[in-house]
């Protein structure tokens, strides 16, 4: 149970937290955005290999189209992950400036674009395994999954940080960041710090909030047929 726990709620739960303080880089500076990425790759192998089976299984059975699609998101998430890191080391000022790579004011420019996509795609990746990440909390804490009052407040804490979420996406400018267009917005550390990571924290679950309803939607539309 506890090893259950650790893989599927600390674990992810340590990468996001990295993954967020990682975007703080004009608040935190390059070194401590380096070591923040560099942990992030660290967890992310390791839950990697503890997915491990997933991969095994990429190649055996039927593929319909829901199958299909969850598994492009993955490899888009895959994808996008990679050239997280390859840009990450190629632009290193700190931890791997040793490494003979010329700099790219190009490859700075694609590393942000792909870390604010991995954002959205981090979203949807939870979404699609949401009702195991519930299942596991509940688990964990020992609650019951038929309790009214608890489901209400779930469903009102849903509605509030998917409409926080809409209005976070347009504080931080995230369609800019996420359609590779120049922008200006840069958040004013010295005047607040917190709300940067609450709005961040919202756009992540945004995604998340959108794409476990609409599979649950799509789930339901393929029994009902």
């Amino acid at each position: 149970m506890k090893s259950s726990l650790v893989s599927r709620l600390l674990l992810p739960g340590a990468m996001a937290i990295f993954l967020l303080l990682s975007l703080a880089y004009w608040w935190l500076e390059n070194v401590p955005h380096e070591i923040f990425g560099t942990a992030l790759f660290g967890l992310l192998a390791w839950h990697i290999v503890q997915n491990r089976v997933w991969f095994k299984r990429l190649l055996k059975g039927r593929y319909d189209r829901r199958r299909s699609v969850i598994v492009a998101l993955h490899m888009l998430l895959i994808i996008n992950m990679t050239i997280l890191l390859v840009t990450s080391i190629v632009i290193s000022k700190s931890l791997f400036s040793a490494l003979p790579i010329p700099d790219s004011i190009y490859l700075r420019e694609i590393h942000w674009f792909s870390a604010y996509w991995v954002m959205i795609l981090v979203g949807i990746h939870l979404g699609l395994h949401w009702p195991r990440v519930i299942t596991s909390i509940r688990s964990g804490l020992g609650l019951s999954a038929d309790g009214a009052i608890q489901n209400l407040a779930l469903r009102i804490a849903v509605v509030l940080v998917f409409g926080l979420g809409i209005w976070s996406f347009s504080v931080l400018d995230i369609w800019t960041k996420i359609t590779f267009t120049y922008s200006l917005d840069v958040w004013n550390f010295k005047t607040s710090v917190a709300p940067f990571f609450g709005h961040w924290a919202s756009v992540l679950a945004l995604p998340a909030i959108a794409t476990y309803y609409l599979m649950a939607y799509w789930r339901h539309r393929r029994m009902v047929d």
